[in-house]
């Protein structure tokens, strides 16, 4: 939402670095719940796989917000 008064929202700037960090916490879960996904139970590779989707999807968020910002100036 804009009032058209020139100045950036208060979002700006602290959306990538958040999604970055959420980037890096999911993929440091998911590599400390890594054994259970080699422990053979398939119920138990739910979790890793889940954490690790979580850490691809705020890697992808955080470079299309940042291609976006870019488009932008």
């Amino acid at each position: 939402m804009s009032d058209d008064s020139g100045r950036t929202p208060i979002t700006d700037g602290y959306l990538e670095p958040i999604a970055g960090l959420l980037g890096l916490l999911f993929a440091l879960m998911a590599g400390i719940t890594a054994p259970r996904l080699l422990s053979g139970d398939p119920a138990e590779a739910v979790l890793p796989l889940t954490f690790a989707v979580g850490s691809i999807a705020t890697i992808w968020f955080r470079r299309r917000y940042a291609a976006a910002a870019d488009d932008d100036e």
